[in-house]
């Protein structure tokens, strides 16, 4: 017997092999594709290799790097489980020459079997009931007259196919004729031949087939037979054992017959005769024989208690010896099955569209005892999982459903029940099919046919998405909650005024998930009756070609389709509810899209062309509570917006001058085109600041060192204000003078670009009472509460530094230690505040999020206010233990850094091509930093960062987890001012210096710090191992970062590792103690501030190069075009939807365009908007040119109506 075994497949079949090998004691060998690479057979096997990119010519059917694979990982046997090559003579014939054992029939057997017209031959001589037919035919003239002469109607067939491929059935003369030369040529292109014949068709039909195993030397077993009639498209759907309803002469005459054939050749090892039974004749014909494990073979296992896959294994580990390998009972027995099985087939395909097939990402894969409830009887053999991504390059079977009972009503009851229980997000299956067929009255009388699928349907109800709209995303209410401090922001709609009262004018619960839709939305169809309602900005919403209203529930008729306009006068965003909500799987607790991450909502992105959504439905034990929304409860939009600010936290006077501030709240600002879910740019005065630059935080006075940010604080990276949104990022390092009041944050998200925006202090006890519906409210004066946003102060006491209390808008606390300087000393005193607060479970406090020399307390101003916890913060720092005292657990991390990496180097270059090709930082990084560091050459940095042991102080910075480290040794603390402006493009997991400090890049974005290279994965959506081990992301605060050097392929081969949960990395638990730190800061004092004046002097030189160039002066944005268009009579103008950038035009002057024809493309939001043409008619004139900045309402292009 071999010790080892390859199994040439992939998907639920390399699993179910690999169970039984590991049972047996075999060392699994798996081979994987590029798109495998994450599946569960290749983390299973003892081990696993790569076989080449995804299409299954270049990876599994690749004969010669399989049998390289299984010759050089020392595989005693392969067993190519069903598919791909499993019933390829010529692989088999290979195999047994390399001495590898071929677990399957001889070479020979599957040549005699694999071409349909010598197994017809073969089965006639071992007296098997045959189909009127023929042999091999020549033309398409002999076609038709063995047609004639066998009766129509005929299925043509290939001698070589299979899998339902070189099949057609025909009802007339002409179909032949037609189908021949059809089915011949696809013979050609798929198999290599194009011998074609003829079969009577039976009609109706069902497919049943017989289970065979034999010894090789004649002795055949059978385990009974199987129905397999519910097909679609020539693909079995659901098969059961035994077939029901088959009159026992029927069943008796197939078994001899499958019998006798096997025996006629010594088949060797497992097989499968079918036949197509004819239930008026009550007659059985021979189809075919696979010379494989069948796709279904677990129902034969489960009513025999019969393991297939070992039997095959024992007989071909015992063939040196001569032996069967297997009982010989088995051969000798009329084996009888116990009670009945039936199995269902879950496919990655669309029923309602002729079972196309679905790929994309699994958002969340659940069957019983896998994610659910395991069910006694019923047995999983699938390969999907959570986070895995479908492939359309591979068959689109995800999972077999089994069960077992004593009758065949109890086994269909108890498939039904397993199959209420699955679910597969993120991607469209069959199981809405599988539920309705397992139920269907037709099946359950054994009346089905193999024509009962012919057409397929979704029994129930969805909503198809014909047009997404420029942004549409699901998001519920309040959004992902408890994971701010690890950079994971709660999303979540962000006018969730608007999106609450759709779901109240449907009486479903505030937090049912929706849809928001930004700009333009959807075009959607209804499967099913249903209720809706519609809030948000203005737009024209059209319900199957007629005019609905906004506010008021709407009833949906099966069939009908909603179009969701255009908010083309004021507001952003509208709000579509759908009755019980929209059910899409829960992530970290929310169903909001968090588009960024990549997760949450439907898929982790914006809707697409194609999707499918579920609606929840009406709860039928409870009450319908539909309303309209009065007038006077929905919120009023504007150009011009008044909105409710606090002070704080970092105002007046020590980082803004008072006049700052003055202008700050007297301004108009204007919502910049480049606003987004993470946060709305404005334009405006720039501040003259109360200090020269950030110090260690950065060259720009707007720097500081990171701390926790409120959504709604309003920003200034650099000059440029941003109110940051539901998607901002949870830690950064600029100043935020005050921040939107918790009942005005609705307004964030129906800014416009153009739209104006005016600041307005306001008490912090007011800011919370009552949420403001009016876009600039007649009564909302300035009263601020006076005190820049500064609560209360510590002064310093000996060893416990200061502290001081900053309101953070009306629901945060922000508390900072000492001066605004790096101290490790402060973070951990932090750390310990934290920890404190944790334990003492205050009422009110929902979140708590540390920065470098700060923690941020969220509350519920509904229960406490941020200034009310000052007196007890205050209280509990009496108690904390002196800083010198203090000691936390860290980790020393060892991670990879591919040093200047290739994707860092393309995002420099996307940078000087797109946003500035003149900033010092550029064409090299890492030469800015030596240079501002006043190193001698790059190779210095290189060893600087290599040597340094950088300490995680804070995640999330920016987004998932990435850690924001500084150096423990100050003389490896390397000093860098961050892009300005930012990047619009940064590769994820990308290292980089800002400040003093060190970034990991969580995810694609944005980005300012200063590249040194690239690293593996800080966050996993859905895999656990190495790092991920019990959650998503995976270093822990105050973990001791230190890297060794690979190259760009070696990290590539890490990341792809990393993202298949297989990743492993060096991890030295220890401790941190201040004590001993502080020691080893004297003890290299000198050396310490050698190292720092040097760096300081460099830091300075590079300043005055600055103000020398004008890096410092103030660049004004480009204004836009105002001059007014001349339209030439007899034509229209177009114009543009909302102020944006001119990206390109579809058409040129002189076009013919219909209506609803693509005019130009603008840029506006980080999203790219259409201009139709209103009608048909020809292109007059072109008034602007791409890369213009417009306005809202500006005329953009003229079309002549015919």
């Amino acid at each position: 017997m071999f010790d080892s075994i390859l199994i040439a497949n992939r998907g639920e079949i390399a699993r179910r092999i690999i169970r039984t090998a590991r049972r047996m004691g075999l060392r699994t060998i798996a081979i994987y594709s590029e798109a495998d690479a994450a599946a569960p057979h290749v983390r299973e096997a003892d081990e696993a290799h790569l076989l080449g990119p995804a299409p299954a010519a270049q990876s599994y059917l690749d004969i010669d790097r399989v049998l390289d694979i299984a010759v050089k990982s020392g595989a005693g046997a392969i067993h190519p489980g069903y598919g791909f090559l499993s019933e390829n003579a010529e692989f088999a014939r290979l195999v047994e020459a390399a001495g590898i054992a071929f677990v399957g029939p001889t070479p020979e057997q599957l040549d005699k079997f694999g071409i349909k017209h010598t197994a017809r031959q073969l089965a006639e001589a071992a007296g098997v009931p045959l189909l009127p037919g023929t042999g091999l035919l020549s033309s398409a003239d002999e076609a038709v007259a063995k047609a004639q002469e066998i009766g129509l109607p005929v299925m043509v067939k290939a001698s070589n196919g299979g899998g339902g491929i070189g099949m057609q059935s025909c009802t007339g003369l002409d179909q032949v004729r037609e189908a021949f030369t059809r089915v011949q040529r696809l013979a050609e292109q798929n198999f290599g031949s194009g011998g074609v014949f003829l079969e009577r068709l039976v009609r109706p039909a069902r497919h049943i087939e017989v289970q065979v195993f034999g010894d090789g030397a004649g002795a055949v077993a059978v385990f009974g037979d199987r129905d397999c009639s519910l097909q679609r498209r020539n693909q079995k759907v659901v098969e059961e054992a035994p077939a029901p309803d088959l009159p026992p002469v029927v069943r008796q005459t197939i078994h001899q017959a499958s019998r006798a054939l096997a025996a006629s050749v010594d088949y060797r090892s497992a097989g499968t005769v079918e036949f197509i039974y004819d239930p008026h004749r009550e007659e059985a014909y021979f189809l075919e024989m696979n010379t494989r494990l069948q796709v279904e073979h677990p129902v034969t296992e489960a009513v025999f208690d019969v393991d297939l896959v070992e039997l095959m294994l024992r007989q071909a580990g015992a063939r040196d010896e001569g032996e069967a390998g297997v009982n010989r009972s088995i051969f000798e027995a009329n084996l009888t099955p116990r009670g009945v099985a039936v199995e269902a087939r879950v496919y990655a395909e669309d029923p309602a569209k002729e079972c196309a097939p679905s790929s994309g990402v699994v958002t969340r894969a659940v069957f019983p005892g896998q994610g659910g409830d395991p069910m006694e009887n019923v047995r999983i053999d699938g390969w999907i999982e959570t986070g895995l991504e479908v492939s359309p390059h591979y068959d689109p079977m995800l999972a077999k459903i089994i069960t077992h009972a004593a009758t065949r009503n109890d086994a269909l009851d108890l498939l039904h029940g397993a199959l209420a229980v699955s679910r597969v997000d993120g991607i469209v299956t069959n199981l809405p099919l599988l539920r309705a067929l397992v139920m269907e009255p037709t099946l359950r009388a054994a009346d089905h046919s193999t024509s009962t699928l012919e057409v397929t349907s979704d029994p129930e109800p969805r909503i198809d998405v014909l047009e997404p709209g420029m942004l549409t995303t699901v998001q519920d209410w309040p959004g992902r909650r408890g994971f701010w401090k690890v950079g994971v922001p709660p999303s979540g709609p962000m006018d969730s005024v608007s999106f609450r009262l759709a779901n109240e004018a449907l009486g479903n619960d505030a937090s049912a998930p929706g849809l928001e839709c930004t700009s333009t939305g959807p075009v959607l169809r209804f499967s099913h009756a249903t209720r809706i309602c519609i809030t948000g900005a203005p737009a024209l919403c059209m319900l199957s070609g007629q005019p609905i209203p906004q506010w008021v529930p709407i009833d949906v008729r099966s069939g009908d389709e909603l179009h969701i306009g255009e908010t083309s006068s004021v507001g952003l965003r509208t709000y579509l509810a759908v009755e019980g909500g929209l059910d899409v799987p829960d992530y970290l607790g929310s169903a909001s899209t968090f588009t960024l991450g990549q997760f949450g909502g439907h898929a982790g992105r914006a809707l697409l062309s194609g999707d499918v959504l579920r609606p929840v439905g009406a709860d039928p034990h409870q009450a319908v509570r539909a309303r309209p929304i009065p007038e006077d409860q929905r919120p009023v939009f504007s150009h011009h917006w008044r909105i409710a600010v606090t002070e704080g936290p970092h105002e007046a006077p020590d980082f803004f001058t008072p006049e700052d501030i003055e202008v700050f709240y007297s301004s108009d600002y204007v919502v910049h085109l480049n606003s987004a879910r993470s946060g709305v740019r404005l334009d405006g005065p720039n501040p003259t600041w109360a200090r020269t630059d950030g110090g260690e935080a950065g060259m720009h006075p707007s720097n500081i060192h990171d701390n926790a940010y409120a959504i709604g604080a309003i920003d200034f990276t650099g000059d440029t204000p941003i109110i940051l949104g539901p998607d901002g990022p949870s830690l950064g390092g600029f100043v935020c003078p005050a921040v939107v009041t918790s009942g005005d944050l609705w307004k964030l998200g129906q800014l416009r670009p153009g739209d104006t925006v005016r600041f307005v202090p306001v008490r912090e006890a007011d800011a919370a009472d009552t949420i403001d519906l009016r876009a600039t409210p007649e009564l909302l004066t300035p009263s601020g509460d006076g005190d820049h946003g500064v609560l209360a102060r510590v002064p310093e006491d000996g060893d416990r530094p200061s502290v001081t209390y900053r309101r953070a808008g009306d629901t945060n606390l922000l508390i900072e230690y000492g001066e605004q300087v790096l101290d490790i000393g402060l973070r951990m005193r932090v750390h310990v505040l934290h920890t404190e607060i944790e334990k003492r479970e205050i009422p009110g406090v929902t979140d708590l999020t540390p920065g470098i020399r700060s923690l941020q307390l969220q509350v519920d101003p509904a229960v406490i206010r941020p200034s009310q916890l000052v007196e007890l913060m205050m209280s509990i720092e009496e108690d904390l233990p002196a800083t010198e005292e203090l000691a936390v657990p860290s980790r020393t991390v060892r991670l990879p850094l591919s040093w200047d990496d290739p994707q860092t180097r393309l995002a420099i270059e996307r940078y000087m091509n797109g946003v500035r090709d003149d900033a010092p930082w550029c064409p090299w990084n890492i030469e800015f930093i030596r240079r501002v560091n006043g190193l001698d050459t790059v190779d210095d940095v290189y060893r600087t960062v290599f040597n340094a042991s950088y300490l995680v102080l804070g995640l999330g910075d920016v987004y998932l987890g990435a850690p924001v480290a500084t150096p423990l040794d100050p003389r490896h603390r390397l000093v860098t001012t961050k892009y300005n402006p930012a990047r619009t493009w940064t590769p994820e997991n990308a290292v980089g210096i800002g400040g003093a400090y060190l970034c990991v890049y969580g995810m694609e974005g944005p980005g300012g710090y200063q590249f040194v290279g690239r690293t593996t994965q800080m966050w996993n959506r859905y895999r656990t191992g190495g790092l991920f081990q019990d959650a998503p992301w995976a270093l822990r605060f105050f973990d001791r970062i230190e890297w060794y050097p690979v190259s760009a392929e070696e990290l590539l081969e890490m990341r792809t590792e990393t993202d298949a949960g297989r990743g492993r990395v060096e991890v030295e638990e220890g401790t941190f103690s201040f004590a001993e730190y502080r020691e080893f800061l004297d003890t290299h004092a000198d050396s310490i501030r050698e190292f720092q004046e040097s760096q300081t002097a460099a830091f300075d030189e590079e300043k005055q190069r600055w103000r020398e160039s004008g890096e410092f002066d103030i660049k004004p944005e480009p204004a836009a075009n105002t001059e007014e268009a001349v339209i030439p009579e007899g034509s229209i103008g177009v114009s543009a939807p909302l102020m944006s950038t001119l990206w390109q035009f579809s058409v040129t002057l002189g076009d013919r365009v219909s209506t609803g024809d693509q005019l130009l493309s603008l840029e506006a939001m980080k999203m790219e908007t259409a201009v139709s043409s209103p009608v048909d008619g020809v292109v007059t004139a072109i008034h602007a040119s791409p890369g213009d900045q417009v306005t809202q309402g500006q005329i953009l292009i003229s079309v002549a109506s015919e």
